[in-house]
């Protein structure tokens, strides 16, 4: 149990969800669902989530990437490619009330689950189904990865510096929207269920989160009919709005309006700027972007990061440190927000891993469980919601149905 969060039912409390995903954008949709409260049975191959072998780093042979989405999950090691397994499936999949997959299209049906069976066995069930590129189109039928999404949706093309390559975000940004995306919208199919008394399909796809990530830029082609291009650190319509060298670092500067240029120009040692007119509005900053950055960055090499940040947080200038990861997580900040907690796993012990980024004030998030080792749970969920007994349970282990 985390020390930051109240012992109180979640917001989901009560609702049982089956994830039946591996790698990224499906634990964590259902690693959310869990922090939120529901009961999330992880329901794993025999040789599990391909993210259990994804390192190092390793701790007590444990992959830190597979521990850094699985938490508040129970694991059931299944063979859902026989009969008996789908039997199993089955059998959860009627006491549960989301199911999410990011199975090759046609999979489920292949193992007996069509759309008609679900209509039958399942009717207050919410489906998610977590694709590369949905169900329907030319593409329908190929694999999605978060790297070739980012290269294929254009995200890409505007990421890395001015006449530098294409570059790719440093975490799997397509994965994690997905993700996210497919969490919004499960919620939104159970609150419908409340006034329709049915579940329904959900479809979710790392190529249409791709596209939908690139909004504002998105929206200045389909408005203007002009493509993006990249900009480095800066921003395509405001300037400044860019990372530059101190004496002793970096920081980023975010000046996204005329008043805030003008509190910046008087920090930095020169009202004058904002008079200029050649800077007065962003639109004239913007065409003399490289003119404005310059002489910027000839003032901030004279001090360090920290007297700039105080000067200008002072005016109201919006700024920070460039932090490493390990900076970042040792932030005062962090820990005031929760946003590290621990968890006793059976074989590392206390494991430190992320805290929720969402607070719920009367149904709070919590930690309750540490990622599962693989098949932790079989017999507890075999025997506690499906009612078999022990020699059922060790016929199917002697099977290696489980």
């Amino acid at each position: 149990m985390n020390s930051g969060q109240s012992n109180k039912p979640g917001a989901l409390d009560g609702v049982r969800v089956l994830d039946l995903t591996r790698i990224l954008a499906g634990p964590l949709c259902g690693m959310m669902l869990g922090d939120l409260g529901a009961d999330v049975i992880k329901v794993e191959p025999p040789n599990g989530d391909d993210t259990r072998t994804w390192g190092p780093p390793f701790i007590e042979g444990e992959a830190a990437y597979f521990l850094g989405l699985n938490r508040n999950k129970r694991s059931l090691a299944l063979n859902m490619a026989v009969k008996e397994g789908q039997s199993v499936l089955a059998a959860l999949i009627k006491k549960s009330d989301v199911l999410i997959d990011n199975f090759k299209l046609g999979t489920l049906a292949k193992w007996g689950f069509s759309d008609a069976w679900f209509d039958e066995h399942a009717p207050r069930l919410v489906r998610c189904s977590i694709t590369g590129y949905g169900s329907t189109g030319p593409k329908a039928a190929q694999p999605g990865y978060d790297f070739i999404l980012q290269a294929e949706s254009g995200l890409m093309s505007i990421t890395g510096p001015v006449g530098g390559t294409p570059t790719k975000h440093g975490v799997a940004l397509v994965d994690v929207c997905t993700g996210m995306l497919a969490s919004n919208a499960i919620l939104a199919a159970l609150n419908a269920r409340h006034a329709t008394g049915r579940g329904q399909k959900v479809e979710v796809s790392l190529y249409e989160s791709s596209l939908a990530m690139l909004v504002n830029v998105a929206s200045n082609y389909l408005i203007a009919g002009k493509d993006a291009g990249r900009f480095g650190n800066g921003h395509p319509s405001i300037v400044p709005y860019t990372t530059f060298a101190a004496k002793d670092g970096m920081l980023a500067l975010a000046v996204g309006n005329d008043a805030q240029f003008a509190k910046c120009s008087a920090a930095l040692g020169h009202p004058e700027w904002a008079q200029d007119q050649r800077f007065i509005q962003n639109r004239d900053r913007v065409a003399h972007r490289e003119l404005v950055d310059g002489m910027i960055a000839e003032v901030l090499k004279t001090d360090a990061v920290d007297a700039w940040i105080v000067k200008l947080q002072k005016a109201g200038v919006p700024c920070g440190r460039i932090n490493s990861v390990q900076q970042a997580l040792d932030d005062p900040q962090t820990a005031a927000r929760h946003m590290i907690e621990t968890a006793e796993h059976p074989t590392i012990g206390a494991l430190k891993m992320l805290g929720t980024p969402f607070k719920l004030s009367a149904t709070p998030t919590s930690v309750r469980r540490a990622p599962p080792t693989l098949g932790q749970h079989a017999d507890e969920v075999l025997r506690d919601e499906l009612g078999m007994t022990a020699e059922q349970i060790a016929v199917l282990r002697r099977d290696k149905v489980i």
